[in-house]
């Protein structure tokens, strides 16, 4: 039976933005939610017993701005404990239609001060947020030589090595195209497909993102692919620091993307300088690998 929308709730303008049911009609209603996160308090996307995560926060803000509503949501990439996002998004599952501008400004109002909902917009049943993203881009922060200012921790990473940046350059590179990246993945799920595809590897001056207390030159190592197995960046990221630092040579990465080797890569870098940067939504028949990156 369907149970239906309280209009008597005290909550500001709850019965404001809830446009008209249609009495009987068991039609469904799907929206696409664009947010923002600084990831460093979360445990993570995805919704835990006993922790803090992104996920639980939004469904628990949902549920006390639609008072009784019936919804669920689902995100189109799980990020792992005290990474951000400066784009990501969720499908919102709805019984009844939303007056999207309202509902967006009284979700933002009883959002914390570290998510922002940037954007809504209505999609439809044949949807499907799992196989939509067509390329992901993550981005990771870091300075070399120096120790960052404390505020820069849920940013950037501060590496007091004088790491050699132009090697690390040579490095990022040989990461594009297709490999086999069963090295660069934390207890990959069975049958997921290890052999993938990199559009963009490549380290940058940080151009980005910029505040005042940031030092002076700051990096970002910038990839884009359709799709990452969990840890795959900051694994990658670390095989670029060890680089960086005389470690290994640019042949032992190139050794690195031919398979599983004899021993564990030596270091993954940490989770507070990345950030999942942007989503490109594609068709929702899109041949995408339906594993789900976690990174």
């Amino acid at each position: 039976m369907f149970r239906a929308w309280s209009f008597l709730s005290t909550r500001p303008n709850s019965n404001k933005w809830m446009a008209v049911f249609q009495k009987g009609r068991m039609k469904k209603y799907y929206y696409l939610v664009y947010i923002q996160y600084l990831g460093f308090r979360y445990h993570g996307w995805q919704k835990q017993p006993g922790v803090k995560t992104v996920e639980s926060m939004i469904e628990k803000t949902i549920q006390y701005v639609l008072d009784q509503g019936q919804f669920k949501i689902l995100g189109a990439s799980r990020t792992d404990a005290m990474v951000s996002a400066g784009q990501s998004i969720f499908e919102l599952f709805m019984d009844e239609p939303l007056e999207q501008e309202t509902f967006l400004d009284d979700f933002n109002q009883n959002l914390p001060g570290d998510i922002r909902a940037t954007k809504i917009e209505e999609t439809h049943k044949q949807f499907n947020i799992i196989q939509a993203p067509g390329v992901k881009e993550y981005h990771y922060l870091f300075c070399s030589n120096e120790k960052a200012h404390p505020f820069c921790a849920p940013l950037i990473t501060s590496f007091q090595e004088n790491l050699d940046i132009e090697l690390m350059k040579q490095g990022a590179k040989l990461f594009e195209g297709e490999h086999d990246f069963a090295q660069y993945c934390t207890k990959p799920s069975p049958g997921a497909t290890l052999i993938r595809t990199v559009l963009k590897s490549e380290i940058i001056e940080n151009t980005i993102l910029k505040a005042n207390f940031f030092p002076e030159k700051t990096y970002v190592f910038r990839i884009r692919s359709r799709g990452f197995m969990r840890n795959q960046v900051r694994l990658l990221m670390g095989q670029l620091i060890c680089l960086g630092k005389g470690e290994i040579t640019l042949q032992e990465i190139k050794s690195s993307l031919k398979g599983r080797g004899k021993s564990p890569l030596r270091y993954i870098a940490p989770a507070s300088g990345l950030m999942l940067h942007e989503i490109e939504l594609s068709s929702p028949n899109s041949d995408k690998d339906p594993n789900q990156d976690i990174e």
